[in-house]
C-alpha cells in the first residue's frame, strides 16, 4: 500500500514539474513576463500590447527626428549663418574683418563648441573676413573654400589661419551631398569657371524633412543662368537672396525656379551699395515672396521640425530700397588685380558693432576691407600688365606662353589666365607637357591651356 501511495506521489511530482517547465518555457509565469515597452521592436510582427510603441518608432524613422535652426546673423553689409541640427554645426561664410569677434561670441552663446563644415562661400572680405577668428577660436571639421584666389590680406589671414591649425581647405564639386544631423546639404554651384570671384560663389541647397533652404553667395546672372539651365532642383522654401539684394542677382527666371515662400536679405543699414535694389524687392512683391532683412531687423532665426518653418520675427513690411552712393559699386569684378590697376574705387564699408553703416571714403574703405597684398598693389610692367591684368611681384613676371599650375588644386591656366592663383601657390612651366608630367593635368575651363 505504502509503495503504491509512493508511486503515485512520484508521479504527480513528476507532471507537476513537467508542467511547471512548459509553462516557464511559454512565457506565461509573473517572474519571466516580457513588457510591450521593453521588448526590441519587429515590423510587421507587433502584439496589440506593443503596437503604440511601434507606431513611435515607426514615426521617429519617417520625419527629422531633430530640430533644425538657422541663424540669419546680423553682421552688417556681409553674409554669415549658423545652422545648427542636433549636436552639430555649420556656419556658412564670417562677415567682414571687424566682425570676427562678434560672430565667435555670437556662436559661444549658441553652445557652438566646434563646427563640422565652414563654407567660405567665395573669397570677398565681407564673407571671409572673420573666418580667421572662426578658424582659431573653432575646432572645424570641414572647411569649403572657393577656389577663386584673390591677391588681398583678408584672403592671405585666411590661408595663415589654415595653415596654423595645419588644416587645408577643399573645394567641393556640384552634386556632392553632405549629412548635418538629420539634415543635409548638397552643392549646386560653381559650375563653370568663371572670370570673378561672385559667380564663382559656392551655392547649396540644405534640406530637413520637407524644409529647404537655397544659399547662393553672390552668385550673379551668368551663374543663376547656368543653375537655372543644369537641371538641378532650386526650388526652395527660403531663399537667402544673392549678393545681399543686388540688383545683378536674383533675376526674374531666376527667382521663377526657385519659388520662394521666405527671402533673407542680409544687408548693412543705410550702406553704400544701395541694397536692396529696388528692382529685386518690387520682384518679390510681385511674386508673393515675404521677406526678412538684418539691417532691420537684427538676427533672424528660422525653425524648421521638418514639416513648417516657424521665425523669430514676422517678415519685414517697408519695401524700402537702398540708395547707392557714388563712390561704390556692386558690380562684379572681374579681378582684383585688375581693379587695381584700372583704379576701381569699388569698396567695402566699415561698420560699427551694432550693424549700423555709414557711407566711407573709398580711400578709407579700400585700406580696410581690400586691403591688397604687395604683390597685388605694384604697377604691373612688361608681361604682367599683359596678362589679363594679373599683376607680379618684381623678378617673377612670367613670360608669354609659360603655364601656371595650381599648387592647392592641381588646376593648370595659361598665364594670361584671369584666375592665377597666388603667387605662392603657383608652379610654374616652360611648356604644356612639363606641367602636366609633374600633375597638373585638370586644366582651367577659362582659359583652355
Amino acid at each position: 500500500m505504502r509503495s503504491r501511495k509512493s508511486v503515485l506521489l512520484r508521479t504527480f511530482f513528476a507532471f507537476a514539474l513537467f508542467a511547471a517547465l512548459i509553462l516557464s518555457v511559454g512565457g506565461f509565469l509573473p517572474g519571466n513576463a516580457i513588457s510591450a515597452d521593453a521588448a526590441p521592436s519587429r515590423t510587421g510582427n507587433t502584439t496589440a500590447a506593443g503596437s503604440a510603441s511601434a507606431a513611435s518608432a515607426r514615426t521617429s524613422t519617417t520625419s527629422a527626428t531633430e530640430t533644425l535652426y538657422v541663424h540669419f546673423i546680423d553682421v552688417g553689409q556681409g553674409d554669415a549663418t549658423l545652422i545648427l541640427c542636433g549636436e552639430h554645426a555649420m556656419l556658412i561664410d564670417a562677415g567682414d574683418n571687424s566682425k570676427g569677434t562678434a560672430l565667435q561670441l555670437y556662436l559661444t552663446k549658441q553652445g557652438v563648441k566646434k563646427l563640422d563644415y565652414l563654407v567660405l562661400t567665395h573669397p570677398d572680405a565681407d564673407h571671409i573676413g572673420g573666418a580667421d577668428v572662426v578658424l582659431t577660436k573653432f575646432d572645424v571639421g570641414t572647411v569649403f573654400l572657393s577656389d577663386y584666389p584673390e591677391d588681398t590680406k583678408t584672403y592671405q589671414d585666411v590661408l595663415d589661419a589654415l595653415k596654423a591649425k595645419h588644416m587645408r581647405s577643399s573645394m567641393p564639386e556640384p552634386g556632392d551631398s553632405y549629412t548635418l544631423g538629420s539634415a543635409a546639404f548638397t552643392i549646386l554651384a560653381p559650375l563653370e569657371d568663371y572670370d570673378n570671384a561672385n559667380d564663382s560663389s559656392i551655392a547649396l541647397m540644405l534640406r530637413h524633412g520637407g524644409s529647404s533652404f537655397l544659399f547662393t553667395g553672390d552668385c550673379g546672372e551668368e551663374a543663376e543662368k547656368d543653375l537655372t539651365a543644369s537641371g538641378q532642383s532650386l526650388s526652395a522654401d527660403v531663399y537667402q537672396v544673392g549678393h545681399h539684394g543686388s540688383r545683378y542677382s536674383s533675376s526674374q527666371a531666376f527667382m521663377n525656379a526657385v519659388s520662394p515662400t521666405w527671402a533673407v536679405i542680409s544687408c548693412g543699414e543705410d550702406n553704400s551699395y544701395g541694397h536692396p535694389a529696388a528692382e529685386v524687392l518690387n520682384r518679390f512683391r510681385s511674386m508673393g515672396i515675404k521677406v526678412f532683412r538684418t539691417d532691420e531687423q537684427g538676427s533672424i532665426i528660422a525653425v524648421s521640425d521638418g514639416k513648417e518653418i516657424s521665425w523669430s520675427c514676422a517678415p519685414s513690411q517697408t519695401w524700402k530700397a537702398g540708395e547707392p552712393t557714388k563712390s561704390s559699386t556692386d558690380q562684379p569684378k572681374k579681378s582684383t588685380a585688375a581693379s587695381a590697376v584700372s583704379g576701381s574705387t569699388t569698396t567695402q564699408s566699415a561698420f560699427s558693432g551694432s550693424g549700423t553703416s555709414a557711407a566711407q571714403p573709398a580711400p578709407a574703405a579700400e585700406e580696410n576691407d581690400k586691403e591688397k597684398t604687395a604683390s597685388a598693389t605694384q604697377t604691373p610692367t612688361g608681361d604682367s600688365a599683359s596678362s589679363g591684368g594679373q599683376a607680379f611681384a618684381t623678378g617673377s613676371s612670367p613670360g608669354a606662353g609659360l603655364y601656371i599650375g595650381n599648387k592647392n588644386n592641381g588646376k593648370l591656366h595659361l598665364s594670361s589666365c584671369h584666375k592665377l592663383p597666388l603667387e605662392k601657390n603657383q608652379a610654374v612651366f616652360n611648356t604644356r607637357e612639363e606641367a602636366v608630367a609633374a600633375g597638373y593635368d585638370d586644366p582651367c575651363k577659362l582659359c583652355n591651356p
